[in-house]
């Protein structure tokens, strides 16, 4: 049986969303079904009349329910948006498992566990189902023990910055 791939854009420079949904609209082009989840975003990229275009061979989730980043909600708000956070990764489970996509993003799913709000074996298993779905992770930091289970990691770092008009 075929095996998906798994991908990581990591690090601390800008760009590993937009890299990410770069190869969502690759795999689109290709005829292929694209599942983005964003997590820790904010109001990420979820209100883009640009995306919800490219439905259905591009579908974007998003489970959090505060539009605000998520570092910056009080300590209760944090608690209601990890049980929310972990109904999505409970969603992207189910996404791998029964086949929905060819190619899941779960987007700063890394800082997920950066943040203890999920393990490292919670992602463990959640790619174990991912057959021949590839994946792509995004996230500023990657720890060894994700790391190995990549098939491709590329590290994206910031040279010069300019803030766009």
């Amino acid at each position: 049986m075929a095996e998906g791939c798994i991908y990581i854009y990591t690090g601390d420079g800008r760009g590993k969303s937009p890299a990410a949904i770069g190869r969502a609209v690759q795999a689109a082009v290709e005829g292929k079904r694209v599942v983005i989840i964003q997590f820790l975003k904010g109001k990420g990229l979820e209100d883009s009349d640009f995306l919800r275009r490219m439905e259905p061979e591009i579908k974007l989730f998003r489970f959090e329910k505060s539009d605000s980043n998520f570092a910056e909600l009080p300590e209760e708000k944090k608690q209601e948006e990890i049980q929310n956070i972990r109904n999505g990764i409970g969603f992207a489970k189910k996404v791998l498992t029964t086949g929905e996509c060819d190619l899941l993003i779960l987007d700063e799913v890394l800082g997920l566990v950066e943040k203890d709000i999920i393990t490292v074996d919670t992602l463990k298993t959640l790619l174990e189902c991912r057959g021949d779905t590839d994946v792509i992770l995004t996230g500023i930091t990657l720890n060894d023990e994700i790391c190995v289970l990549a098939d491709e990691v590329s590290r994206i770092e910031t040279v010069k910055f300019k803030v766009w008009d």
